[in-house]
């Protein structure tokens, strides 16, 4: 049975807390990992979340601020300790090539796995498996900041009553959906189109065309909202979001789960962010991220 659900590891800016940890998050999508974003202590994080190091197929950083890519290093050797059985692909801006690199070589180790650089320099695909496709978007931050897109190819869901009606049924059916057409019946004809779900994760970012690009019609969004709204300015002056401003986004592009989290440590009630996302017209699912909570994929609708 596929598993998709987004593990949270941390949800501070900035600095940790007593309560947050720096930024990290495990998208588990079917049978395969991809990690965003591993801040300072991502490596514990991991082991109190249930998370190992062969859990991780993919590693994708918005950008080169230490809150967002410190524990690449303890990742990245313990993907090597653990001898991680398979390749692992890392994907962040190309004009933080030299951070990537001090982070990945930033003490000795024996390396044991293969692990391929593949930076990020324009919007576009970055990947395509039989599960997703893999983009990246630009964003508005201080330092250079891509967010990240997945998309599940389109599919058709199997209707029993038609297909009964057709008189299919055993293993004419799976005939019938390898070959697209048995005995006259088409597969339109008994089947209607199911949607392939759609993840985008926003980091640090003013609004831009890039964040609503990448929340498009998304099933789930997590997205940054350091602020509250009465903080706007300092949001801008320094390239973020706030609660509303997330929440608004999340209305205009059609979200139906949306994850707030990377919360600044000057406020001390969580529930104020969702609050706000809500006053600005968001009226979906809505999840304001702590640590080690795990977020399911909605269900796919229609």
């Amino acid at each position: 049975m596929s598993v998709r659900e987004l593990v949270v590891l941390g949800t501070a800016s900035q600095v940790p807390t007593r309560h947050r940890n720096h930024n990290g998050y495990l998208l588990r999508w079917d049978g395969e990992g991809i990690l965003f974003d591993p801040g300072d202590g991502t490596q514990r994080q991991m082991a109190r979340a249930g998370v190992a190091a062969y859990d991780i197929n993919r590693i994708c950083v918005t950008h080169f601020h230490g809150d967002h890519s410190l524990g690449l290093a303890g990742v990245i050797q313990r993907i090597n300790l653990d001898r991680v059985p398979h390749e692992v692909t890392a994907h962040y801006p190309a004009s933080g090539h030299v951070f990537f690199r001090r982070l990945r070589y930033a003490t000795a180790y024996r390396e044991t796995v293969g692990i391929t650089e593949a930076p990020v320099d324009a919007d576009g695909v970055l990947a395509r498996t039989g599960s997703y496709t893999l983009q990246a978007h630009k964003l508005s931050h201080p330092v250079e900041s891509y967010g990240y897109r997945i998309t599940e190819p389109d599919g058709r869901r199997m209707l029993p009553e038609r297909l009964a009606a057709h008189g299919v049924k055993g293993p004419d059916v799976g005939r019938l959906q390898r070959d697209g057409e048995l005995r006259g019946v088409t597969l339109a004809d008994v089947s209607e189109e199911r949607r392939g779900q759609r993840f985008a994760f926003v980091m640090d970012t003013r609004l831009c065309d890039g964040v609503y690009a990448l929340a498009d019609g998304c099933d789930m969004l997590v997205i940054e909202s350091t602020f509250l709204d009465e903080d706007g300015q300092l949001a801008a002056d320094h390239g973020h979001l706030t609660a509303g401003q997330a929440g608004a986004v999340a209305k205009e592009a059609g979200v139906r789960h949306l994850v707030l989290t990377h919360f600044s440590q000057r406020y001390g009630d969580p529930a104020e962010f969702e609050r706000q996302a809500r006053a600005a017209g968001y009226d979906g699912e809505l999840t304001v991220a702590a640590d080690l909570v795990r977020v399911p994929l909605p269900k796919r609708s229609g």
